[in-house]
């Protein structure tokens, strides 16, 4: 999740869970692969099943391990690739970030793999539809852009990220993003400090900068939309705020090559199960 899309956890009912069932690890039986991208940073990825090969790109605060069970769904379908973007899990990072290395990134991934197709979820999308990848189709999961009834940005978000990230204090970072962003309870985040997995969302933590950059000010990126001549699936989940789904329904109009598809699930969410009928009923 991004600042906004962590905004629209606030009004929609997020939860925990997501981090409390993310262990930072290698999933079970992968044997994990690396790519050197253009700048010499080592990117880690998995890759499980067989068909036509499918990238996975993350959404903020998630590595690869998050994305464990929609790969092995996934996979029955396609040859999916799964990989930590740069600054998560396995994979390295460089001193300073910029926008375009995360698209050299996807874009080594791609070329290493032979992956035709690429499904990004949340600020995810930022960075599949800026690096201009040489993807046959895209598949975009509520893109967290901003419009009319969008709950407000915490005040002075980015740069209290970038204040405790340069301190060294990354729980702080996590913390602000969990408290004032997502709206979680203070005694749930304290819990969640007391967790092993606390560590790896705290290794993470600089990465919530490097969304927050991708995402801009937020707002519908319609003349980057109107480049993009990619065919586009673009999906949301009937458990999200309507302002949301209109987000997705807009970003869909603004694409022109673009399909948009509803489907049952909660809150910021399409079930792996229902997203494999998705993508294989589409790019199959």
């Amino acid at each position: 999740m991004t600042q906004v899309t962590a905004l629209v956890c606030r009004a929609g009912g997020c939860s925990l869970d997501a981090w409390a069932g993310s262990e930072f690890v290698q999933q079970e039986g992968l044997e994990m692969e690396k790519v050197t991208s253009k700048d010499g940073t080592e990117i880690a990825y998995d890759v499980t099943g067989s068909g036509p090969g499918l990238v996975l790109i993350a959404g903020a605060f998630t590595a690869r391990s998050y994305f464990s069970e929609y790969a092995e769904v996934l996979s029955r379908a396609f040859t999916v690739v799964n990989y930590d973007r740069r600054g998560r899990g396995d994979s390295g990072d460089s001193t300073t970030y910029s926008f375009e290395r995360e698209w050299e990134d996807l874009e080594a991934v791609r070329a290493a793999t032979g992956a035709r197709f690429a499904c990004a979820f949340s600020s995810g999308v930022m960075v599949l539809l800026q690096s201009g990848a040489a993807f046959e189709r895209l598949a975009v999961v509520e893109p967290p852009f901003r419009i009319e009834g969008a709950p407000p940005a915490p005040e002075r978000y980015l740069e209290r990220l970038r204040e405790f990230v340069a301190a060294g204090e990354r729980g702080r970072a996590a913390e602000l993003f969990m408290v004032e962003a997502v709206g979680q309870p203070q005694e749930a985040v304290e819990q969640l400090r007391q967790t092993p997995m606390w560590a790896g969302l705290e290794a993470m933590a600089p990465t919530l900068v490097y969304d927050t950059l991708q995402m801009g000010d937020s707002s519908l990126p319609t003349e980057l939309l109107a480049s993009i001549e990619t065919p586009t699936l673009a999906l949301y989940s009937n458990g999200s705020p309507e302002w949301f789904q209109e987000s997705v329904r807009q970003t869909a109009a603004a694409l022109p090559n673009a399909t948009l598809q509803g489907h049952d699930g909660p809150f910021h969410t399409i079930p792996p199960e229902t997203l494999l009928r998705a993508l294989a009923g589409w790019m199959g």
